[in-house]
This record gives structure tokens, sequence and C-alpha cells, in this order.
């Protein structure tokens, strides 16, 4: 009986452990089966008809003909045409001021003195020089003509009585004379000398009267009466004039990028703080060449004529000047934006040519550079329209631009197209 029941025993065994096989091995199948139909389901989502993006939406704009104005902004200020500054050569107090600020001068005209009493009494002096030069040259005069006849007797003596007079003698009294000739020729010098320093300090006398180089104004006066000119190294300003406050000019630097649209001739209008509703219209007389770096920036000063009739342009005002750098009329005028828009840059049109799933794993070659990559490559220019609900690209020649608008002078595009200026949205 015993080895039955043990056969029983593992029959039974065997039964169970072959059914919990059974389960987990159909267990398994199920989570299998689950998990392929996740997949089958979102491969659906993915790739069912409509979930592709479809075509975007672009703003467009019309091309249009119109006017075009190139305008180069510059700043800076408003200087007279001549602006002088008056000094002395000569040290000393100054004894009175005669002018005030804003005052009108002449040239010509007294501005200051200085004290005059040290130069005249120079001035006596030199007088004193001259005569005592001039008296010595009558002294002189006067020796010359004692020798000559003392030189002629001698002579006369030894023709008439042969060996009454040595020849020694006369040597010494020709020697006499052309000292004494010597002496007046020297003494003539110094009256030459004399007169010179004589006009010398009748210069200073003359420049001891601080006067006008020209007619104008007085802008600024530095100087009061009781004060000490020291002019030993350099001539002190002791005022500023400015010639013809109605005529004026503008310095203002143009900058490094724009000053090849500027030169001499072109208009421009500007504006002062004092009068911010009103235009006051100029002309560049001057461009330099020469540049100046001010805080690492490269500019060019840039001059403009400007009449101030009314004088209510004063020195050193702060102006902002818009010079005219071009002027088109009737020109074919598209937004600038259009010329920077291109459709390969758009997120929607690039997943689009990207393609599907497959192929977007699957690694892509070209053998040719795309239609964005040639155009850069040759330098053309281009625009987009829309042709079939489609981005189409047409070759364009561009001019003058004014930042928001485009001259074209050349290429297929006409006024009402509509060009691609942006991208919209895109619909769903």
């Amino acid at each position: 009986m015993l080895p039955t029941a043990t056969s029983g025993d593992e029959i039974l065994h065997t039964i169970l452990a072959t059914s919990g096989r059974s389960r987990a091995a159909r267990l398994w199948r199920w989570a299998a089966a689950g998990v392929l139909f996740a997949l089958v389901v979102a491969a659906y989502v993915v790739l069912r008809p409509g979930h592709e993006q479809q075509a975007p939406l672009y703003k467009t704009e019309l091309v249009q003909r119109g006017d075009l104005t190139v305008t180069v902004s510059a700043t800076g200020n408003v200087q007279p045409t001549n602006e002088v500054d008056v000094g002395s050569e000569l040290s000393g107090i100054i004894e009175s001021v005669l002018v005030e600020e804003n005052d009108r001068v002449k040239r010509g005209q007294v501005l200051a003195q200085l004290d005059v009493s040290r130069l005249r009494d120079q001035i006596a002096k030199s007088h004193g020089a001259l005569t005592a030069a001039q008296a010595l040259v009558s002294q002189t005069q006067a020796t010359v003509k004692e020798k000559r006849v003392n030189l002629e007797r001698l002579q006369g003596v030894a023709t008439r009585s042969n060996g009454a007079v040595s020849k020694s003698d006369i040597d010494a009294a020709d020697a006499g004379l052309q000292r004494a000739v010597a002496d007046e020729a020297s003494a003539h010098a110094a009256v030459v000398q004399a007169s010179a320093t004589l006009r010398s300090d009748e210069t200073n006398l003359a420049k001891a009267s601080i006067r006008s180089p020209i007619d104008g104004v007085v802008l600024a006066r530095k100087i009061e009466p009781g004060q000490t000119v020291a002019a030993s190294l350099q001539a002190p300003v002791l005022f500023t004039l400015a010639e013809n406050l109605s005529q004026m000019e503008l310095h203002v630097d143009v900058d490094e990028a724009d000053v090849g649209q500027v030169h001499d001739g072109q208009e421009a209008t500007f504006t002062v703080d004092a009068y911010p509703n009103r235009k006051y219209p100029a002309r560049i007389s001057r461009v330099d060449f020469g540049s100046q770096v001010k805080d690492g920036v490269v500019s060019y000063l840039t001059i403009l004529s400007v009449n101030n009739d009314d004088l209510s342009l004063r020195p050193g005002m702060t102006v902002t000047a818009e010079i005219t750098a071009a002027q088109v009329h009737d020109a074919l005028l598209v937004p600038s934006a259009a010329l920077r828009f291109s459709p390969e840059s758009t997120p929607q049109v690039a997943a689009k040519s990207s393609g599907g799933i497959v192929s977007r794993l699957l690694p892509r070659f070209s053998s040719a550079p795309s239609p964005k990559s040639a155009a850069a490559l040759s330098g053309a220019q281009r625009v987009w329209v829309l042709r079939d609900n489609r981005p189409v690209a047409v070759s364009v020649s561009a001019g003058v631009t004014d930042g928001r608008l485009t001259q074209i002078t050349g290429g297929e595009l006409q006024a009402a197209m509509a060009v691609i200026t942006e991208l919209a949205s895109a619909a769903q």
C-alpha cells in the first residue's frame, strides 16, 4: 500500500506545479499583449491623418510706390564761425576794463588797459639813448673831418718840400682818418639800435591797451581791474570774442558706420533743447578725414553752416541733427522685414520638411546646398510671396533703406504684390 500512496502524492504535486506555471505564462502573455496594444495606440495617435501640423500662416504687407528719405543722426554743439581768445603779451596790472559780457565790439576797440607808468619811463629812457647816439654821430663826423684835413696838410707839405715830412707821419695820419671813419659808422649803428629800442618800447606801450582783433560780441570777460597779468610763459586769456553770431556752425560727431553716407553740401535739420518744437535748417560744409575716439567710439567731426539772424542760437547749445543722406522719389518700396524673412528658419516649416518619425530616425544626405545657402553664397537678395498658399522666393536688387522700408531697384517684384514679413501662426 505504501508504494501506491507515494505515487499518488507525486502525481498531485506534479499537477499543481504544472498548473502554476500555466497561470504565470498566461499572465506574461496578457502583459505583453497590453504593451503591444499601447504601442499600437500611440503609433496611431502620432501617425493618424491630421495630426501633422498644417501649413503655417504668414503676415504679409503690400509692395508700394512712394518717396524714401534716408537720414543720419548726429549730436554736437553750436559754435561761432570764428571764436577768438584775446590775451596780453605784456605783464602788468590791469588798470581798467572797458567792456562787459554780451557787449558788441569793433575791430581795434580798446577792451582793457594795463598800467603804463613803467612803459612810459622806458620810452623816455630810450629817447635819451637815441639822442646820445645821434650826438655821438655828430662828434665822430667832426673827428673824421679833422683827421682828413690833417692828412691832406701833411701830404701837401710832403709834395712841396721833399723830405720835410716822413712817410711814417703820413701813414699815421691816414690810419687816424680810417679810425675816425669807423667810429662814425659805429655811431650810426648805435643810432639805429637806439631807434629800434624806442620803437619797441612804443609798441609795448600800444600793446598795453588790449584791443579787439575782430568785430563781434564779448562772450567771456576773465579779468577785473587791479588784477596782475603774468605773461612770462604764455599769453593769458583775458576775453573770449565771437565774430558775427548771425552765422553759426554746428560741430557734430558722425559715427564711423554712417560717415560713408555723409558728404559736403548735404542738407540737414536740427533741434536744440531750448526750442524743442522748432527745426532749424543747415547744410554740411566740411567732413573731417581725421577720426576722433571718445569712450571707445570712433567718429568724425562734421561741420554744418546755419543762419542765425534772429540770434536764437547761442554758442555751446547741444543739438541733435538729422542729415539727409539720400532721397528717392516714386521708388518701389518693400518692408525691410521682408528681406530678412526666410521660411526655412520657421519651426513649422522645419518640422514639416523633416518628414515623419521614420524619416527623422534615418540619416539624410544632400549633395547640393539649400536655396537659402546658395543665395547667401551668391550675395543675392530675395523676398517671399504667397502662391497657392505656399511661399515662393522672388529675387530682387535692393537700394537705400531707412531701416523700415527698402528701395527695390531691380527684379520681378511689382507694386501691390504682397510680400511675407513674418510667421503669424499655424492652424491645427
